[in-house]
C-alpha cells in the first residue's frame, strides 16, 4: 500500500530481458535507506519487490524481476537507461497520509495528449482506455505514475489535471511529452462501489 507522495526520483541503470521476464535495475537514495530484500517500493506507481541490492556510495542500486505481463501492461516497458521513475516505500502504520489510498496494482496506461505550461502551473490530458472512464469524477483521486493526483475536469475521453510547480519539478512528469503512456490507478473505492452495485442487481 503506498500514498501516491513521491519520494525521490530513481534513475534507470540496467534494463535486461531474462527468462519469461526483465530485470530491471534502478540507482536510489531516499528509498534506499533502510531498505532489505523482499520490501516493497512503487516505481512509477507499480508494486515491485526488491530482489537484490547494492551499495553504490550513499546510494543503492536497486534489481527488480518483473514479470513480461507486468513489462508489457505498464509504462515501464518505455524506460531506457538513465530514465527518471517515481519511487515510493511502502506505507508504514506511523506515516502521515498525504496523499489517497494507493494499491501499487496499475490498471492500464493512458495517453499524454496535452502536456504545456499554463501560468505557473501545466496542464496535463490524458486519454485514457474508454472502459477506465467510468472511474474518474470531478475532483476525484487518480495516481498518475504513482503520483496522487486531483481529476480537475472529466472530458468525453480525456481526464484534465493541473500540476503545480512543486509536483513538476520533484517528479518524473518533468521528462514526459506529448504522446508519452503514463500508469494509471483510479481511486479503488470507485471499483468497490461497481462491484457492491453489481451483486446487489437482479439476475
Amino acid at each position: 500500500m503506498f500514498t501516491g507522495i513521491v519520494e525521490e526520483t530513481g534513475i534507470v541503470e540496467a534494463i535486461q530481458p531474462v527468462d519469461e521476464g526483465i530485470h530491471l535495475t534502478v540507482r536510489m537514495k531516499t528509498c534506499g535507506e533502510g531498505l532489505v530484500l523482499g520490501d516493497s517500493i512503487a516505481v512509477n506507481g507499480c508494486c515491485l519487490t526488491a530482489a537484490d541490492l547494492q551499495e553504490v556510495g550513499a546510494e543503492k542500486r536497486v534489481r527488480f524481476d518483473l514479470l513480461q505481463a507486468t513489462w508489457n501492461l505498464t509504462n515501464l516497458s518505455d524506460v531506457t537507461e538513465g530514465s527518471l521513475v517515481n519511487l515510493e516505500r511502502s506505507l508504514q502504520p506511523t506515516s502521515r497520509m498525504g496523499g489517497h489510498f494507493v494499491t501499487g496494482h496499475i490498471d492500464g496506461t493512458g495517453l499524454i495528449v496535452r502536456w504545456e505550461k499554463s501560468g505557473k502551473d501545466h496542464v496535463l490530458e490524458i486519454e485514457p482506455p474508454a472502459d477506465m472512464m467510468r472511474y474518474f469524477i470531478h475532483k476525484g483521486s487518480i495516481a498518475i505514475d504513482g503520483i496522487s493526483l486531483t481529476v480537475a475536469e472529466v472530458l468525453e475521453s480525456l481526464v484534465r489535471i493541473w500540476i503545480i510547480p512543486h509536483t513538476h519539478e520533484v517528479t518524473a512528469l518533468k521528462e514526459r511529452k506529448v504522446g508519452d503512456r503514463v500508469n494509471l490507478e483510479p481511486d479503488m473505492l470507485g471499483k468497490y462501489v461497481e462491484r457492491f452495485i453489481s451483486l446487489r442487481e437482479p439476475s
